[in-house]
């Protein structure tokens, strides 16, 4: 995988990340006039086609399109019509969850395939919402599964999942990238749906293929308790 610096897809997901912030500042701040406010206007147009094309897949019209953005509102901070400050610009947050139940190598694999990404966040399922969608509790508690989680090397942050919305952890980490792994249930065009509908546009939704030596949890169970029958 290239360095994100090197990608044009990482680097205009950056780019979208910070300039979402500074034109907040800029319309915040605003004290021009009509002609100032097109120009506005028209930066906002230029960033809503950068998110277009990124969600198409045409990263270079995309990182045009915020070139031009930038520009712009350059232009109205040099004439004293808004005040911002562009952030420098740093790795990208990546979002992964999952229950994470009796860690394994296909858990590790996959959590340091998704730190190659950028700074890994990792939301742990709650016991609750676990025998909600699988029907069954977990071998080990929400505690115990947050802590494994935590201590794995490629990990920057866990925390405990919400009980009844599991977006609002996507909110709570702004990510600029969301790693699915190839289990997971959800779609990611529905994702994505959901991610606009809270105001996330242009979070770059990334579906890993395949086991790791195929492990899964359930199998693991399984095979612990066809031991234990045959003892």
């Amino acid at each position: 995988m290239q360095s994100w610096v090197e990608d044009p897809s990482e680097r205009l997901s950056i780019y979208i990340s910070t300039f979402r912030t500074a034109i907040e500042e800029a319309e915040r701040s605003f004290s021009g006039g009509r002609a100032e406010r097109e120009v506005l206007d028209l930066a906002r147009r230029y960033y809503d086609d950068a998110i277009y094309n990124y969600e198409k897949g045409d990263y270079i019209t995309g990182l045009i399109n915020i070139s031009y953005a930038e520009g712009l509102l350059d232009a109205l901070r040099m004439l004293g019509a808004a005040s911002f400050s562009w952030a420098r610009a740093s790795e990208p947050r990546v979002f992964v969850g999952g229950t994470f139940d009796i860690i394994h190598p296909g858990h590790v694999a996959f959590l340091r395939e998704a730190s190659r990404y950028g700074r890994l966040y990792v939301v742990v399922a709650r016991d609750s919402n676990v025998r909600r969608f699988k029907g069954y509790d977990p071998v080990n508690s929400e505690d115990a599964r947050l802590e494994v989680v935590s201590s794995i090397r490629y990990v920057y942050r866990a925390f405990l999942g919400d009980e009844i919305d599991y977006l609002k952890s996507v909110e709570r980490v702004r990510p600029d990238i969301v790693v699915l792994g190839p289990d997971q249930f959800i779609d990611e065009d529905t994702l994505r749906r959901s991610l606009e509908g809270r105001g996330l546009a242009g979070i770059r939704i990334v579906r890993l293929e395949g086991r790791v030596g195929g492990y899964s949890t359930s199998n693991i169970i399984r095979r612990i308790l066809d031991t234990r029958c045959r003892c």
